[in-house]
């Protein structure tokens, strides 16, 4: 249980995070662009549409993550998390096929991947529901029955 906790922790400072950077990308996306690790055209308008669009983008994925945690399913959660991380690994190549800092590639982004990916195998490798003694890794623990051949009420008397 105390893993889970830190999985919930670790998961919260990423989805906030992430709603900042995205609040960052709509207020001020030049500035936003630069900590990516892109520049943006300085002779265009005050604000691409594409930076915008990467800003709503990363709001999105925060709230995502905040509504998992209310679900209080870890597992869930933890596949979450695993998924996502394609993100800032995508993010992390993109820096550098543009030629961006490579610190920024590997010290930003994949820095994050790697804490979203410790962290989803911290809410995988838990209980499916806090509380829960279960490792078995399923996410629904469902009772099995006993299961009778056809045969067996035939030499009981009706």
């Amino acid at each position: 249980m105390a893993l889970t906790k830190i999985g919930y922790g670790l998961s919260g400072l990423l989805g906030a995070g992430i709603i900042f950077i995205g609040a960052r990308f709509l207020v001020a996306p030049r500035v936003a662009a630069a900590a990516f690790g892109i520049t943006t055209e300085q002779h265009g308008g005050h604000t691409d549409p594409y930076l915008a669009a990467k800003g709503v983008r990363d709001i999105a994925s925060g709230i995502a993550v905040f509504v998992l945690l209310a679900a209080g399913t870890p597992h869930i959660l933890g596949g979450y998390m695993a998924a996502a991380s394609i993100i800032p690994i995508g993010d992390g190549i993109n820096v550098l096929r543009n030629n961006g800092p490579k610190a920024t590639a590997y010290g930003v982004h994949g820095t994050t991947a790697a804490v979203m990916l410790a962290t989803a195998a911290i809410l995988l490798t838990g209980p499916a529901q806090p509380g829960s003694s279960s490792d078995s890794g399923a996410a629904l623990d469902v009772p099995r029955q006993a299961t009778r051949s056809p045969d067996a009420h035939a030499d009981q008397p009706s």
